[in-house]
């Protein structure tokens, strides 16, 4: 794992899906005062694509991040995203239109995004894996890999399929640890296999852990004074084979927080991954909507339904 993540500071990174707003826009301000703080604790991962905040989420890391700080400062991930092409043709143009909105000449971290059984035929038919390997011959990308969300069989199609996979973003939470439609424990096991070390998106799914209702609270203030973002995202980082643990932190209370325990962090004790089991079962005694908000639901909708919102 090794291999290329040495240049990553820690096991830490910053995801930009939810940057602060002020209105309907992204607070720059507060935005910056956020990357400050996450540079100046020693992180240097931060992550975006596309169809974040309406393409939105680029542009502010430009402004924020790019302009303000030496490029071997940071670590830089952008994905190619499925609704913004359609053919092969389209592929180079669109990453250079993201070199642009992100102000850099190359990607340190290039995702082919949201991998699963409904889009891979189309990325195959359009080349999407030729191009990004050629992409990184030119050195404009550092390291391919493919975010991910269906099932582990699938999973293993796909990194059979493409050895140049280097690593795997999977969605990685307590709650969905065993749940048999997201599988993040077999997809895991999955890369382990292949060799392939894990990026964690979605460590508190969404919101809905850190969110907690009473209950699940007393359980985990009967081992210690941790935020439940904490539980949440220190379960995924205790794992052998995750590289990183993305937060996609909205807020300076947020950041502050995350900053906290992962500076100097420390994997779950037997306590703490008992508490963890308990609330995790707490959950699944009730019936839950499985919506993280990442809303990749609402870009494919013909008719815009706001569907994160009404849930």
């Amino acid at each position: 794992m090794n291999r290329f993540f040495h240049e990553i500071n820690r096991n830490f990174g910053f995801g930009c899906m939810r940057p602060p707003k002020c209105g309907e826009e992204v607070d720059h301000a507060l935005f910056s005062r956020m990357i400050d703080r996450f540079l100046d604790a020693g992180f240097n991962y931060f992550d975006t694509a596309r169809g974040y905040h309406s393409g939105a989420s680029e542009t502010a890391l430009r402004e924020c991040l790019v302009k303000r700080y030496p490029r071997d400062r940071f670590i830089l991930t952008d994905k190619l995203s499925g609704p913004f092409f359609e053919t092969e043709a389209e592929i180079r143009p669109l990453f250079e239109s993201q070199l642009l909105s992100c102000g850099v000449s190359y990607f340190d971290f290039y995702l082919l995004h949201a991998q699963s059984r409904r889009n891979y035929e189309k990325y195959k038919e359009c080349r999407a894996y030729e191009i990004v390997s050629e992409l990184k011959k030119e050195g404009k990308i550092r390291h391919i890999g493919i975010s991910f969300h269906d099932t582990a069989d699938y999973l293993e199609k796909i990194l059979s399929e493409q050895p140049e996979i280097e690593v795997v973003q999977l969605q990685f939470n307590y709650f969905d640890y065993e749940d048999e439609q997201v599988q993040s424990r077999k997809c895991y096991e999955v890369c382990c296999r292949f060799g392939k070390p894990v990026i964690v998106m979605e460590p508190v799914r969404g919101g809905s852990l850190v969110y907690l209702p009473e209950k699940a609270k007393e359980i985990f203030r009967n081992v210690g004074d941790g935020s439940p973002a904490s539980y949440a995202i220190r379960f995924a980082a205790s794992f052998d084979n995750v590289a990183l643990v993305l937060s996609g932190m909205s807020d300076l209370a947020q950041a502050e927080d995350n900053i906290g325990f992962m500076r100097d962090f420390q994997p779950l004790s037997e306590a703490e991954r008992e508490a963890v089991k308990k609330v995790s079962d707490l959950f699944h005694s009730v019936e839950l909507v499985g919506c993280t908000g990442c809303r990749y639901c609402t870009d494919g909708c013909p008719r815009h339904i706001p569907i994160p919102d009404l849930i």
